[in-house]
């Protein structure tokens, strides 16, 4: 099973879990653990578009050897640029 796969499963476990506790202290505690993996998944999931982008933008660019850091930076600007988008045009 893959990290991602894992994540969910854990996630789905711990939401059916806090459904399921009749104390409202273990209830919150089960609830807070899938918040909290919740952004570990995402996390991971922005790492790998950063990575795939930051690949495509070292290839763009004749595959330059030492320049990995410039790539992996760029990529996690265009990302978070493209984040910051959609959530304004949500807004609106």
């Amino acid at each position: 099973m893959d990290e991602q796969k894992k994540l969910e499963h854990q996630i789905e476990l711990a939401t059916r879990a806090a459904s399921l506790v009749k104390d409202e202290t273990t209830g919150q505690r089960f609830r807070s653990f899938a918040e909290e993996l919740k952004r570990k998944l995402l996390r991971m999931m922005r790492r790998g578009k950063v990575r795939t982008r930051a690949y495509e933008l070292w290839e763009e660019a004749g595959r330059p050897s030492n320049r990995e850091l410039d790539f992996w930076l760029e990529a996690e600007r265009q990302i978070e640029d493209e984040r910051e988008e959609k959530k304004g045009g949500g807004a609106s």
